[in-house]
């Protein structure tokens, strides 16, 4: 059963009361030993932490790993490198199309109307008046070829092209010292990257693939495209873009996974 099944919203595959404490913290779990602490160099092994639980005790035991995976995700943070460049590749290698991911089906994708389509802007931002897909592609457009790497396990090589990320939020004055980015997706998907993140060389609003306008199933017109970050960090359909100093809770971190989910 993949992550993605097993968490899917309104679906019988979730984690039900009446199963173990185990299974009810999968997520949590996986998101401890996933990613290990220190990129590895330090593992726990997240069953070892509940020694000394009472583990019918349900917030007793969230609280023991919650604590270890916030702990997880303020070590990553630190560790995060601003200018180090992740790898790229060349375009021989880049799958076509995109493996579409949702935490739904494909037959479950409702395209947008390209023709009224416009990106709202909202919080910590000078200029909030709204963009239009015209205006958004007569910007610069920078070119990534990177891997994509899904928290399910399997990756492929894309080639992203859009706006840079840093480059729009300086033209519409973002504050570029609040500590969030939150993109709100036309289906109803909303995920959150800390502010280094998006400043990075590497993260751009993608609108084109493979050179061609990015189409549905895959997340048109625009989805987030950073080298830095786990997939369902990368956002599609993206209708607004937030800047803003309060923690806003992403789909998946409401499921259990960590929220800074860097690379």
């Amino acid at each position: 059963m993949s992550l993605r099944s097993f968490f899917r919203p309104n679906r019988a595959s979730i984690a039900r009361p009446d199963q173990s404490l185990m299974v009810e913290n999968r997520a949590l779990l996986e998101r401890i030993d996933r990613r290990k602490l220190l990129r590895g160099s330090l593992s726990l092994g997240a069953l070892s932490l509940l020694a000394g639980c009472d583990i019918s005790n349900r917030e007793e035991v969230q609280g023991v790993l919650r604590t270890v995976s916030d702990f997880n995700d303020g070590v990553q943070a630190a560790l995060f490198d601003p200018k180090r460049l992740a790898p790229t590749y060349s375009r021989d290698l880049v799958v076509k199309p995109p493996r579409f991911n949702a935490y739904y089906e494909i037959d479950e994708v409702k395209p947008v109307d390209l023709s009224t389509w416009k990106l709202e802007l909202s919080g910590l931002v000078k200029d909030k008046r709204p963009w239009t897909l015209d205006r958004v592609n007569a910007l610069p457009q920078q070119e990534v070829i990177i891997r994509h790497i899904c928290v399910e396990g399997w990756d492929y090589i894309g080639q992203w092209s859009g706006p840079n990320l840093r480059d729009f939020l300086t033209r519409i004055g973002a504050d570029l010292s609040a500590k969030y980015i939150a993109f709100y997706g036309n289906d109803d998907y909303m995920e959150s990257i800390d502010m280094a993140s998006a400043l990075h060389p590497q993260t751009i609003l993608a609108t084109h693939y493979a050179g061609e306008p990015i189409t549905d199933p895959f997340g048109a017109p625009m989805r987030l495209r950073t080298a830095v970050k786990l997939g369902f960090k990368n956002p599609k359909w993206i209708r607004a873009i937030e800047v803003t100093n309060t923690y806003p809770l992403g789909f998946w971190e409401k499921q259990g996974f960590n929220w800074f989910a860097g690379l």
